[in-house]
């Protein structure tokens, strides 16, 4: 899902060292405790043995609708057309019946925590004090003895003071969406009347940052090879982001992401050498990140490679084999896979189910949830044999569709993905040879990383 709510990041410190050296140690530990919503490790999938792995993630859609009008925007501008039937905002019978489904699944399944992400369209349309009183119902159908981590993500435009309090003190963490930190890098995020958002996108962003930065749960960004990379990252900076998540453009073999030709999947899988603009634009970006003298913030894409590398599980649907665990509640009450799937084709989302009817464990029967859940083998053949499996584990399952024949491919990005993970395996081995590890001889974390890489090349 696109949000930062499954980051699960602990607090940082602006004196924190590189990650360079005895960073690998550290995404080693933190890794190790685990993050709100997390599924199990790959090898031990409990859908492998037949039992599906319940929800931890619970996007709701709070508001349908959207006060830009992006001209790249999978949800709006793509093939699917689901939204158009749905009303603008969910009406408070569905919230409450969402509140009920969500306890009633952590009750059935002993869950300790979970993930609440208010999302939309713009889920500020429907009012900052409504998100309050939304996530606080949630937390007491839940219980005192659970936790409930929320977050909402916007487009910051809608961001003010009063807004930005209200959600702080109700301890809703907010993401923004932004595609740089300069005007230049949001040309294409315009309202509807075709005016930038840029401005008060900016804005709200720094207020957020100056007034409420334990709110602040980070900025997400799609990746753009266009732009320079590390200008991009930096710019970013300067908005003060506690995390970056960094996302490839939704796209497909059918209908590719910019910059990337019509492929068939059959010759352009594992292996095959091939432009990879987005694997060197995010490996440039690793790099600056990787090498600076203090941790200037978190980004997940790059935690969760080396936390896979590392032979620990992750908490992203990008990497690795960890099965699905976000369910999506559309503003009518239907109960759908995450939105990503609706760049494939129309109702690719869709389960023909709804919170009134059925529970969220009829939903994690749904075939598509199933095969999500399924790890290595609902992958091609050619990424089941690949050395880089457990660490790429086939990349975004959107990515993977071809109109005519499904999912059963490799991702469209597969070259991207190998070209980023092969130079992060290399900068870690590199850092792991160098220092002196406090708990485990440096060559063996630098023979594991090569080893989850397949091997030098």
């Amino acid at each position: 899902m696109d949000n930062l709510a499954a980051m699960g990041l602990p607090a940082r410190s602006s004196r924190e060292p590189p990650l360079g050296r005895t960073g690998a140690q550290r995404v080693v530990r933190r890794r190790a405790r685990g993050c709100p919503g997390q599924a199990a490790t790959a090898a031990q999938t409990p859908y492998l043995m037949g039992v599906p792995v319940p929800f931890g993630q619970f996007i709701v859609k709070v508001h349908g609708r959207c006060n830009l009008a992006c001209r790249y925007c999978y949800l709006y501008e793509g093939p699917d057309r689901t939204w158009r039937d749905r009303p603008a905002a969910a009406a408070p019978e569905v919230l409450d019946r969402a509140a009920t489904r969500i306890a009633e699944h952590a009750d059935a399944h002993a869950l300790s925590e979970l993930a609440l992400v208010l999302h939309g369209g713009e889920p500020l349309l429907a009012g900052a004090g409504r998100l309050a009183a939304f996530a606080g119902l949630v937390r007491e159908r839940a219980g005192r003895e659970r936790t409930v981590h929320a977050t909402v993500q916007t487009n910051a435009t809608l961001l003010t003071e009063r807004r930005i309090a209200t959600l702080a003190r109700h301890s809703i963490r907010v993401g923004v969406s932004l595609d740089g930190g300069r005007p230049a890098h949001n040309t294409l995020r315009t309202d509807h009347a075709g005016r930038p958002s840029w401005p008060a996108a900016v804005r709200g962003t720094r207020l957020l940052a100056a007034h409420h930065p334990e709110a602040y749960a980070g900025i997400l960004t799609v990746v753009d090879p266009r732009t320079d990379p590390v200008e991009m990252y930096e710019s970013l900076l300067e908005l003060g982001p506690p995390a970056l998540d960094l996302l490839l453009p939704h796209g497909n073999w059918t209908a590719p992401p910019p910059g990337l030709p019509a492929m068939d999947p059959r010759r352009h899988g594992p292996g095959v050498n091939r432009p990879a603009p987005y694997g060197d634009w995010l490996s440039a970006v690793f790099d600056r990140w990787w090498s600076a003298g203090r941790r200037e913030t978190r980004i997940r894409l790059f935690e969760e490679c080396l936390a896979l590398l590392l032979g620990l599980p992750g908490a992203t649907e990008s990497l690795g084999l960890d099965p699905v665990n976000a369910v999506v509640v559309e503003t009518d009450g239907a109960i759908e896979q995450v939105d990503s799937l609706k760049s494939a084709y129309d109702t690719a989302a869709a389960t023909g189910l709804d919170i009134f009817r059925h529970s969220f464990d009829d939903a994690l029967s749904h075939p598509g949830v199933a095969a999500r859940q399924s790890g290595a083998a609902a992958l091609a053949a050619g990424c089941r044999s690949c050395p880089l499996l457990t660490v790429c584990g086939g990349g975004n399952y959107a990515h993977r569709y071809r109109a005519g024949d499904g999912f059963s491919h490799p991702s469209v990005y597969c070259a991207d993905l190998e070209r980023l993970i092969r130079h992060v395996a290399a900068r870690l081995t590199e850092a792991t040879a160098s220092a002196a590890a406090p708990t485990a001889p440096a060559p063996a974390l630098a023979t594991t990383a090569v080893a989850h890489a397949g091997g030098p090349r």
